[in-house]
């Protein structure tokens, strides 16, 4: 697929790494939070497990979530073009239906105690900022793969739509993970819109009533929709601690500890 005669990965890739570039710069220009362990203990790790993430999912799934929706075009698959939508509407119900589908499949990872063991390592981290993003475990992304592509190809969502999510949902991802903040009262307003990182942190309270709460990665209705919401954590921001109690250890930092989590006990 070309997009003003640029193939979609470099798109995507332009995008990730010019959103990757310019929050990391504002973490070290202007941090929101004072960094107890530092770049040098996790930053390997997260990169790591971030680099080994994107092998496995080109060897599991070698088309992008764009070619199953060229694909099921192709094929005349999904709701959507039964319908007879013009593209952009079809392509605006299919984006608000992943963001959703994200967001439902976040909370089953909370949930369902074997999915948990794969995201704790999401939330295993002791500090959060913008490599906290795309710190996932390999079995997390091919389950996301595989439900993300099993919606595209039942609604039949335009590959215009598909990539537009795909752009959204990493540099959201990016953003609400990054140790930034914004002014208060504009920070306050644009919550009701899109998950911030004064928002997203509280997800990654140590305390579990804080832990399940604000599920959302990109839109923030959901959240308020179906009663995830947390406005604050009751101890403050100042008085919050990030991560999980059980992986507090310096090691658990490790590329190799981040692999192998789920098949340990705390």
């Amino acid at each position: 697929m070309l997009i003003a005669g640029y193939p979609e990965p470099t798109i995507r890739l332009a995008f990730f790494f010019g959103i990757f570039g310019l929050m990391a710069l504002w973490e070290f220009l202007d941090p929101w939070r004072e960094e107890r362990q530092g770049r040098a203990v996790r930053w390997p790790a997260n990169l790591g497990i971030f680099a080994l993430d994107i092998i496995v999912a080109r060897l599991v799934f070698p088309a992008s979530a764009v070619g199953v929706a060229l694909w099921a075009q192709g094929q005349g698959l999904g709701l959507l073009p039964l319908l007879g939508l013009p593209l952009v509407a079809a392509g605006v119900i299919g984006f608000v239906a992943l963001d959703l589908m994200v967001y439902a499949q976040h909370v089953m990872f909370h949930k369902v105690p074997l999915l948990w063991r794969v995201h704790r390592m999401h939330h295993a981290d002791t500090e959060l900022d913008v490599t906290s993003g795309f710190r996932f475990h390999p079995i997390e992304i091919v389950v996301s793969l595989a439900t993300k592509a099993a919606l595209i190809i039942a609604l039949g969502v335009p590959p215009e739509a598909v990539l537009a999510f795909e752009i959204v949902l990493n540099s959201m991802a990016l953003y609400n993970h990054s140790n930034v903040r914004l002014p208060g009262r504009f920070e306050r307003v644009l919550r009701w819109f899109v998950v911030t990182p004064e928002m997203h942190i509280i997800h990654h309270s140590t305390a579990r009533r804080e832990t399940d709460s604000n599920y959302g990665f990109n839109l923030a209705i959901w959240d308020r929709l179906f009663g995830t919401y947390a406005h604050r954590p009751a101890a403050g921001y100042g008085g919050m601690v990030v991560g999980l109690d059980e992986f507090r250890d310096r090691s658990e930092q490790r590329l190799d500890k981040l692999v192998t989590q789920p098949f340990r006990e705390g």
